[in-house]
């Protein structure tokens, strides 16, 4: 937003602000949606800026407009999953609620989509008979929401304490290496998603990303994966190649081509064609690749060198 909307103002950005205030149940007088900042639309920003611990200057700024929207996302209106910067809004909110009630501990709802709740949403998903991939996708929502009669009205805190599960190998990305070798566009897109998905797990995660042509130092204690579509496959004599798609998990594929190199670490990823192009199959290959090289790190015995 470049400039604040504030009173006196009309248009297309104002009706979008009454809008949002009426989806939250905020009074705006008989006119109702008529795109003038008057009235009952200046002291409905007003009254939410108060209960949102803004500053109530009765104007709609970045901040102001970040909380509206935030306040208004309604479960299923977008794709959540573990990303970097974390999904926040109402939707998150409403998600950890329902899973802690159900018996999935993701801590305190504050409606910030972490480790904590993807590993809940993973287990959610393992329960009901959906491919684990801790993204809450249509399936998954719609899973949720039929237990509606289970987890609404019921206090979405209080199974919080219950004992969170540990989130991936975050110990091992803290202290290991990798290196994300891609190969055309595609390849790319998902070497940065999994490089994006391992710092949203482990802040401290060491994650390179490098184009085929950049030399690739082979440091101690780093694992190394060249990712490649379907069409574009070239490893080199004797490196394995594990094929990942979303929705199968990899976790034994990874383990065992890595476990076949003996000292070596570096293996081939065939990805399938165009994977890059639809959001949820990207982010699940994007799990399972990264899931695939914390099973690695976990089985591996003795200390990760640095």
């Amino acid at each position: 937003m470049l400039k604040p909307i504030s009173q006196g103002d009309r248009g297309a950005a104002v009706e979008d602000v009454q809008k949002r205030l009426l989806m939250l149940g905020f009074d705006l007088g008989p006119t109702g949606i008529d795109g003038v900042f008057l009235g009952a639309t200046l002291t409905a920003v007003r009254r939410f800026q108060r209960e949102h611990d803004l500053s109530e200057d009765g104007a709609v700024g970045d901040e102001t407009w970040s909380a509206l929207v935030d306040a208004t996302f309604r479960l299923g209106d977008r794709l959540l999953y573990l990303r970097i910067p974390y999904f926040h809004g109402s939707d998150v909110s409403v998600l950890q609620g329902a899973l802690n009630v159900l018996g999935f501990a993701c801590g305190p709802p504050d409606g910030i989509f972490g480790a904590y709740t993807e590993r809940a949403v993973g287990e959610f998903q393992s329960n009901v008979g959906l491919p684990r991939d801790g993204i809450a996708g249509p399936e998954t929502v719609r899973a949720i929401e039929q237990l509606h009669h289970v987890w609404q009205g019921k206090d979405p805190g209080a199974p919080a304490a219950l004992p969170v599960a540990a989130a991936r190998a975050a110990e091992a990305l803290g202290r290991a290496r990798l290196v994300l070798v891609w190969e055309g566009q595609g390849a790319r897109a998902i070497a940065e998603r999994v490089a994006n998905l391992a710092s949203a797990a482990e802040p401290t995660a060491q994650v390179e990303v490098l184009e085929t042509a950049e030399r690739v130092s082979a440091a101690a204690g780093s694992l190394t994966v060249r990712l490649c579509t379907g069409s574009e496959v070239s490893p080199a004599e004797g490196m394995p190649v594990v094929s990942v798609h979303a929705g199968v998990g990899a976790e034994g594929r990874f383990v065992a081509a890595f476990g076949a190199l003996g000292e070596r670490r570096e293996v081939c990823v065939s990805l399938p064609d165009g994977v890059h192009s639809d959001e949820r199959s990207a982010q699940s290959v994007a799990v399972r690749i990264l899931d695939g090289l914390c099973a690695v790190l976990s089985a591996r015995s003795g200390p990760v060198v640095r």
